[in-house]
Order: structure tokens, then sequence, then C-alpha cells
């Protein structure tokens, strides 16, 4: 069941990322081969100038071991781990970078460096995390939001993650984004609290009159399948065409995405948004191309 499927960086987040060129970066913790990789990558498609934060001859073996001349970039020498991440935030604070990309540390770290005031990185927002998410090299992308940062969102912060979705969804070209509100029914049930917070999203999002046609509850497949959703005669923009999923937790994000990459071959590219300058958080075992469109849409992201 597992897809052997080569995972592929998808031309639509490259196309727009390669308006913007040269942007600085700060690879925290760098000097590990997949990192390394994905940000040669990125280079090579004239992204970003990364500036590398770690152990200094590590960097320097990796980028060997990849026949890279690194020479024209900076690397700042600090090998431990917990400090790259402060030193990045300060090149943030600064505004010496504009995006902050993890290389081998812990997640966890990173962000708790990232959301402290005292390096004043956060925006009007709250920070949330999207999901990129495409199978073939011209595939149009599902969107799902947040299965990686907010473990169970309220309404306040939902809405929060709603108004990042939708900015970025903009910025790829979707001008008014479908967003499907995810949960296990498409019923408003006391029972089913994802469902009462479905129903109140969609209330919201008309309310504030958002650039985005929101519409929940629905159940996955009422989400993403037009024929499902006429069969349940739910008559709605949204129902089978959704661009976006908004799920109601960290697991169904984490699960849904995860199950499209080792059973689709999906390539996911992540990053966080809402503060002042993206984050791409990718995990230790993403493939190089999974990271260099983290890192594309990161670039997508910037303001």
């Amino acid at each position: 069941m597992l897809s052997n499927k080569e995972i592929i960086c998808p031309n639509n987040l490259l196309d727009v990322a390669h308006k913007k060129k040269g942007v600085k970066v700060a690879v925290v913790n760098a000097g590990k081969p997949l990192p390394m990789l994905s940000v040669q990558d990125a280079v090579n498609e004239n992204l970003i100038e990364p500036i590398f934060i770690g152990d200094k001859k590590e960097i320097l073996k990796c980028a060997d071991d990849l026949q890279w001349d690194i020479s024209q970039y900076e690397i700042i020498d600090e090998p431990v781990e917990n400090n790259t991440a402060k030193i990045a935030a300060k090149l943030a604070s600064e505004g010496k970078i504009k995006i902050i990309v993890k290389g081998h540390i812990h997640t966890d770290v990173l962000m708790k460096e990232v959301l402290k005031r005292e390096y004043d990185l956060l925006g009007k927002t709250r920070l949330s995390h999207i999901w990129h998410m495409t199978i073939d090299k011209d595939d149009k992308p599902l969107i799902i939001t947040d299965g990686a940062l907010n473990v169970l969102p309220n309404i306040k912060t939902k809405m929060h993650i709603l108004r990042n979705v939708i900015n970025f969804s903009n910025r790829i070209g979707i001008s008014r984004p479908k967003i499907a509100v995810l949960s296990a029914t498409e019923e408003v049930l006391d029972s089913v609290p994802s469902s009462l917070d479905a129903a109140e999203l969609t209330r919201l999002a008309k309310k504030d009159n958002l650039e985005a046609d929101v519409f929940g509850p629905l159940a996955f497949d009422n989400s993403i399948s037009k024929k499902s959703a006429g069969i349940k005669g739910i008559k709605n923009i949204v129902a089978g065409e959704a661009d976006v999923l908004l799920v109601p937790s960290v697991e169904t994000g984490n699960a849904l995405v995860k199950m499209m990459i080792y059973f689709m071959g999906a390539c996911a590219a992540g990053v966080v948004v809402g503060g002042k300058v993206p984050v791409v958080i990718t995990s230790r075992s993403d493939e190089a191309q999974a990271r260099l469109a983290s890192i594309a849409a990161a670039v997508v992201a910037l303001d």
C-alpha cells in the first residue's frame, strides 16, 4: 500500500516563488545532509541566499560531500543546537533575514525562540501552519491547515487560521478560495463539537465578509467529492470542490498529510505563517524535494 512514487516539487509554487529572487534565509542548525541538499536546491533555483548557523566543521563537510562551494555564504559557527535557534530569531528581529528554515533541530526548540516577545516576530494574526499538497508537478494543490502547530484550536484561533490560509491562497493565485471546515459529519450535532465550531466559523466568515467561500461542517468525502456531496444532497459551492481543508485538530491534519505522503507520494510543502517571517519546519524524515517545496512556499508567503 505504501507508495514508491518519486516526490516532486510542484511548478506552481516555484513559478510564484521565482518572482522573488535571492531571499535571505537563516538555516538553523545546518550541517546534516538532507537540510543542506534542499538548501542547495533552493539556491540553484535562485530562490534564497542562505546564512548557515551551526557547527562550522559539519556544515563545511556536508557542503564538501555535496560538491557545493559555499565560500560566498556566511556561516555562523555555533555547535550548541539550542543556541542556533536564538541566533536565527535575533537575525530575523534585526531584519537581516526574511525566512527561518529549520535544519536538524527539534521544532519545539525553534518555535520557542520565535515566539519570544523580545524578538517581536509575531504579527497581527496568530501563527498557524499550512500544508500545500500536490501529487504531480502540475497538480492543482490541496491546502490543509492546521496540521502541525495549533493542537486543538478554539473558534478564535480558527478564525486566525482561516485568515492566514486565505492570504496564502491569494498568493498562489486562488483569488477566492473554497474552504471546507472539516468534521466527522455534515450535520450540526451537539455530540460532535467540531461540527458546532464549523457552523460557527461559517457564520463568522459571512459576518466578517471574508474573501472566501467558507462552509461547514463537511466530512472529508463531501469536501472533495462532488458525487458524494450530491448523493447526500449537499448544495453549496464548497461541497466537492474545496481548495482548502480547515481541520478541527492537529491530529486530523497530521494524519491526512502523512497519508497523502506515504500512500500517494504527495509532495507536502509546509510553512508557518502569520508572523513577521515565515518559518519552514519540515520533518527530519522529509524528502529533499518536499523541503525545497517548503522553502518555495515560505518565499511565496513573504510580504
